[in-house]
């Protein structure tokens, strides 16, 4: 498969404070790409270097053969790259429809924004439900298929999302990633950082675990689930 998304050689940081010390990997088109390793190793870093939300010190990001460097946020999403942040970042103040319609404003949808509507509350009948009450006021788990769903009317070529899984019920959790199997059943690219390890191995085909902002590993799922240094790196 062509590559997509690609971190070359990648520095990034805080400030003074370096995180990624040389980060390469490559997202090919049409796969799911796992982020993996323990708290504290520039997982979420990573993920927002590719979105644009912090700069990078050196190294390029491309992105369908486009370098990135500077490229603002803003206008990497307009070109597909969507993230969904650790901690969901909808918008607490508005209607679970006005954030939705708010996606897909910013996304240029025009006659197609109805359809696109009506897919996520397929995919989320309780947003439907919802769909005039307060995003603030909805569960833990209402907010993320909220995250998502706005993310997807955002007309996404590459999918980032952070932990989407932090802090929810598994009976949510196990929905959420339903959703994205059917994401990743249509061709989307889907680079995720995920705390369940087990629902990333499945829907993985590739794996990058970190350690000290830099690739420690990189395989197929199948090599993590049967290399027991592996996992006890991830867990420590």
């Amino acid at each position: 498969m062509p590559t997509l998304l690609e971190c070359d050689e990648v520095y990034a940081g805080y400030g003074r404070v370096e995180v990624l010390h040389g980060l390469s990997l490559v997202v090919p088109a049409g796969s799911v790409v796992a982020i993996l390793g323990p708290n504290g190793v520039g997982k979420t870093t990573t993920m927002n270097v590719i979105s644009g939300a912090i700069p990078i010190s050196r190294g390029r990001v491309l992105f369908d053969g486009v370098r990135l460097n500077n490229v603002p946020a803003d206008e990497r999403a307009r070109r597909g790259v969507t993230l969904i942040p650790e901690g969901r970042g909808v918008f607490p103040g508005l209607s679970v429809i006005d954030n939705l319609l708010l996606a897909g404003t910013a996304a240029g949808r025009g006659s197609d924004r109805e359809a696109a509507l009506e897919r996520v509350f397929t995919l989320f009948p309780r947003l439907a439900e919802r769909r005039q009450q307060r995003a603030g006021t909805l569960s833990g788990g209402e907010q993320q298929m909220l995250a998502l769903s706005r993310a997807l009317l955002a007309s996404p070529r590459v999918l980032l999302m952070d932990e989407i899984s932090m802090g929810l019920a598994p009976a949510v959790v196990a929905r959420l990633f339903e959703v994205i199997a059917d994401l990743r059943a249509e061709g989307l690219t889907i680079v995720l950082v995920e705390q369940y390890l087990t629902y990333a191995l499945d829907l993985a085909d590739i794996c990058y675990v970190l350690r000290r902002g830099a690739v420690d590993f990189v395989g197929e799922p199948e090599e993590l689930r049967h290399s027991p240094a592996l996992a006890k790196a991830l867990a420590s």
